[in-house]
């Protein structure tokens, strides 16, 4: 957004653009657009209103001298068509009674008004949403008075004829080609979850389009650009076999377009070098393309900017109409020029790998020249690949011995990346490369600064490093090292820690991100808001940092820096106030990635807890603990992998599928106590006077509840002198010291995540309780669930889940039993065929009940590993748009006021293997799994969630007396606290004493709350 004028008390017609109204309500500004087709005269003006709660402009203003026909003008200067009914008048303030014309657009339910005056020779016209009428009046007003009109601009969410459509058109969902900029934009900047999910959000539409709209073969090509990009976002998350399933579906479309056949044979080779495959690779970059003529020249500089990153590897129409004029365009001729410099790059590092530094060296000094050759290096959309060849030539000179070589290619890509993508993640990636290689050179000061730069930087824009944990492992290991001699650097840890948000857990954040963007009222719209304010924030450092290498800036450049660095100020205090308000709301709260301190976690902590927070950094795991006493950070003494195979052997005597049963086994009392040695024996002295432990788990941990872990090993070596009596009982583990006998646990997704849910009130809901469960059983083949789509809908996959899962409900003896507890009167229980999705949703009463149930099957992982994961919970089905899932979408968009959600019997239904899927429970493996469960129901106004680990057992009642158990408990005292008392009755009898019975629920947030509330 440009500039605003810094005297607001300048004539608004002399201006470029200004603010307009006051600083309440939204953000607005209006711009001259005097290329308006409307604008015909040299004494007509036009403005445009852009609103930063809206992703394009939301009105029009124009004062035309002389026009009769007025009107038409503004129809032929509409993007998309409206219809009008006739035209009113209405009082508007400081104008008096002005002629109106309620319209509609055409292609949503959404209100559109026309205003229109005339004053002497000109006439003065509004036209823009319905929505933002007070933003028209307030327009209008200001041009028609030429100075600045004091004003609140407030968006109507009440009343609309389709709050729903209208939030699509702010969000700018309706626009494809906006879509698809924002998913190269994204991926550009190194953010691959979100680029995903506006990549899928494209393909969603095409599926929804109407056929005529388009001819097959442009159709054919835009699925080809869709498929193939999401592709790639989902191998750069480890989605592999997601990834090869949407590059099969790619690999099925015909097509001889030289860009498309370019596009698919670079990404599909990325793929295979994440997953290390170098022949595989390297046979796909061999794999015959389009011809193309040769490059055609075209004059003149141009800059391509975030809207025309798409340029670079499309060739569609949709792509040639996203803003640019001609001589901006990039020729197809270009296009596949980039793509084959990219291919070099990727035969390069094939070579490298493969221990050929060399000749890699020498293809990607080709590689480098032949991408800046185009348009004299002066498109700023491939700055990114030109740096990442740079990046990938160090590495051959690194190799070679060629440090000086190595270190100066490291610094002009980081240079180039500061100039067109300041503050990202794609800058950060440069910085942490950078410091990585002065970790092995043995300059150590210097890189501690550029890994505190990333990790400033990171907090600051509220992002995350997902994809630089590799980069970042030695800022760890630093941190670690000098811990013992300089406790304040667990500070650094901690914070750093925070950053490495999981793939999966982006995965999950950036499909939430997209639901709360698209949806409406004001939390909806302050999220609008500050994703443009970002977006505005990085196009004005873009702007800065060029005019910052202009070598003897004169007065006007100078004048020019001041106002932009006043402008981002202004911005950056604005963007500060709108996540303030944001983080009042649920639902942005269950998806940010707002970083804490270690200060703040203390202040949050009660007396007698502790909080442990896991931390995977490359092939490491690192600890922070911190409790009254002080907080320390160690990196544990197994690696990632090896804790992975530690879990693996517990698990597996604990909960596995075999030939479709779930089996367990006599419970690995050796392993569970050489666990609990790796994670906690630098602080298990501490931890013994610690009643309350929050655990935050990493890695293969968010697969296995902690409380099975055995703290002492006089226990252990009891039950191995008895076990060796042939006669004995294997299965009775009395005596064994767990730490969750010891100890009451909670588990947090994140330090912020467990503080906002600790200083968010207690719910205000006047009932206690309702359950859901027993649903009815199903009939037929196979049910197409929504929550689960196949990459391509014409292709062999099937991701439809079976009805067998809906033919196995859960018994509703346990919500009857937790109801009975509450009381009758507090209390509602709904099962069977009242037990649908579209019942749930349809509920405008769920907020009035303190405690939801559900006690149905959690199908958290994807039917096939080629599918996408999307949690939901079965339901019954139900009428209509019903398919017997609430999915985790949904589940977001519900309205509770939950102190506690229970998911009594999540298990992972169709489990095909822990390698080729994910598994239950608190984990995100790949993908979302059941951490978008918890953050689905967190953001629909859910406080904590208690959720399983593995298949909810029935044997010896175990389940329900662990439930009754809680709620017997419940009343006044601390949820975690019932919990640990409910398990210790499970450990003390022998047929239940097995973890299987009692450990595989986590208390999901706030444990010291309280499950029952008497009023």
């Amino acid at each position: 957004m440009p500039a605003a004028a810094p005297a607001q008390s300048a004539r608004p017609s002399l201006q470029d653009s200004f603010r307009l109204g006051n600083a309440g309500g939204s953000l607005c500004q209006m711009q001259s657009q005097n290329a308006d087709p409307a604008a015909r005269g040299m004494f007509d003006r036009a403005w445009s209103i852009v609103c930063r709660d809206a992703a394009r402009p939301i009105g029009q203003i124009y004062a035309l001298r002389d026009a009769e026909d007025g009107p038409a003008r503004l129809a032929a200067s509409r993007e998309t068509p409206v219809t009008c009914d006739g035209e009113a008048s209405a009082p508007v303030a400081d104008l008096g009674t002005v002629s109106v014309t309620t319209c509609r657009l055409a292609n949503a339910n959404v209100g559109y008004k026309i205003y229109r005056t005339r004053i002497g020779r000109v006439t003065y016209l509004a036209q823009g949403l319905a929505g933002y009428d007070s933003a028209l009046e307030l327009g209008l007003r200001t041009i028609v008075a030429d100075r600045i009109v004091d004003g609140e601009i407030r968006v109507a969410t009440t009343g609309l004829a389709d709050p729903v459509a209208f939030a699509r058109v702010q969000a700018g969902a309706l626009d494809p080609a906006q879509t698809l900029a924002e998913g190269y934009r994204r991926n550009n900047s190194g953010n691959y979850a979100e680029a995903a999910e506006f990549f899928d959000t494209l393909q969603s539409r095409l599926d929804a389009e109407d056929a005529t709209r388009d001819t097959p073969a442009n159709r054919e090509q835009r699925l080809n650009e869709y498929l193939v990009n999401q592709a790639l976002q989902k191998s750069n998350l480890g989605e592999f076999a997601e990834a090869d399933a949407l590059f099969a579906a790619a690999l099925r479309i015909p097509t001889l377009d030289p860009v498309q056949t370019r596009l698919r044979r670079n990404f599909e080779a990325l793929h295979l070098l994440n997953q290390r495959k170098l022949a595989e690779a390297a046979a796909v970059l061999a794999r015959p393309v389009t011809p193309i003529a040769g490059l055609a020249p075209t004059a003149g500089a141009v800059e391509i900017g975030a809207p025309l990153a798409a340029e670079i590897n499309s060739s569609l129409p949709a792509a040639r109409r996203l803003g640019a004029t001609q001589s901006a365009m990039l020729s197809p001729e270009e296009r596949v020029a980039i793509l084959d410099a990219q291919a070099l790059q990727l035969r390069a590092t094939v070579l490298r790998l493969q221990g050929n530094p060399a000749p890699a060296s020498a293809m990607l000094d080709k590689a480098l020249a032949d991408a800046t050759a185009i348009r004299e290096g002066r498109v700023t959309s491939i700055t990114r690949l030109r740096a990442q060849i740079m990046a990938e030539n160090a590495l051959t000179h690194e190799d070679r011995g060629d440090f000086g070589s190595a270190e100066a290619l490291l610094r002009r890509a980081l240079d180039l990346l500061r100039t067109s993508y300041p503050e990202t993640t794609a800058m950060n990636g440069g910085r942490a490369r950078l410091a990585a290689f002065l970790v092995r050179r043995g300059k150590r000061d210097e890189a501690m600064t550029l890994y505190r730069e990333v990790v400033a930087s990171t907090t600051e824009s509220r992002a995350n490093t997902t994809g630089l944990a590799n980069l970042l492992a030695p800022y760890f290991q630093m941190l670690a090292e000098q811990v013992p001699s300089r406790p304040a650097l667990v500070s650094d840890l901690f914070l750093a820690s925070q950053t490495l948000v999981r793939p999966g857990v982006a995965d999950t954040q950036a499909v939430l991100a997209r639901e709360l963007r698209d949806g409406g009222g004001e939390p909806a719209r302050l999220f609008r808001q500050a994703v443009t304010l970002s977006r505005d924030i990085e196009r004005t450092r873009i702007e800065m940092a060029r005019l910052g290498q202009i070598g003897n800036p004169d007065a006007s450049v100078r004048d020019l820096i001041a106002a932009r660095d006043a402008d981002l100020k202004t911005m950056v205090e604005q963007q500060s106030l709108t996540f303030a308000r944001l983080s009042e709301y649920p639902q942005y709260r269950a998806l940010s990635t707002e970083a804490m301190t270690l200060d703040d976690l203390k202040a949050a902590l009660k007396p007698g807890e502790a909080y442990y927070k896991m931390a995977i950094a490359g092939r490491d795991i690192y600890a922070v603990y911190l409790d009254a006493r002080g907080a320390t950070a160690w990196r544990l003494p197994i690696s990632a992998t090896t804790l992975d195979a530690k879990v693996s052997g517990l698990r597996d005597t604990i909960s596995t599928i075999e030939n479709g049963q779930n089996m367990t086994y006599p419970f690995d009392v050796k392993l569970a106590r050489s666990l609990y040695s790796d994670l906690f024996d630098p602080v298990a002295q501490r931890l013994a006077s610690v009643e309350h432990l929050i655990f935050e788990p990493d890695g293969a941990m968010l697969r296995l509840p902690v409380n099975l872990l055995i703290a002492d090993q006089a226990g252990v070596d009891a039950y191995l002198a008895r076990t060796a009596d042939p006669n004995a009982d294997e299965f009775d583990f009395r005596g064994i010291d767990w730490l969750g006998r010891r100890h009451a646990v909670s588990t947090a997704v994140s330090a912020r995540a467990f503080r906002d849910t600790r200083r968010t009130p207690a719910s205000a809901a006047a009932h206690q309780y309702i359950g859901f469960g027993d649903n009815a059983p199903a009939s037929g083949a196979l049910v197409p669930a929504s929550a689960t789509r196949s990459p391509d809908p014409s292709a062999a996959i099937d991701c439809a889940w079976p009805l067998s899962e809906w033919n196995k409900p859960i018994a509703a003896a346990e919500l009857r039993q937790a109801a009975a507890e509450v009381g009758a009167g507090a209390s509602q229980i709904v099962t069977g065929n009242a037990f649908t999705d579209t019942a749930v949703r349809g509920r405008t009463d769920l907020a009035d009940y303190r405690i939801l149930h559900f006690a149905t099957h959690g199908l958290v992982t994807a039917p096939r590993p080629e599918c996408p994961a999307r949690p939901a919970l079965l339901t019954s089905f139900g009428g209509g748009d019903s398919d017997g899932l609430l999915s985790f979408r949904e589940i977001y968009d519900l309205k509770i006021d939950a102190d506690v959600v229970i998911l009594s019997a999540c298990d992972t239904a169709g489990e095909a293997s822990r390698d080729a899927t994910r598994e239950a429970g608190v984990t995100t493996g790949g993908g979302s799994a059941l951490d978008g469960l918890v953050r689905a129901f967190i953001g629909a106004g859910g406080r904590s969630v208690i959720a399983s680990h593995w298949p909810a057992p029935d044997d010896f009642n175990a389940t329900r007396r662990l439930i009754a158990g809680l709620f017997e408990g419940g009343a006044g005292r601390p949820i975690a606290f019932a919990m640990k008392d409910a398990e210790r009755g499970l450990m003390d009898e022998a047929a239940t004493s097995h973890p299987y019975y009692w450990s595989g629920f986590a208390i999901i947030g706030d444990g010291a709350q309280q499950l029952i509330v008497k009023r």
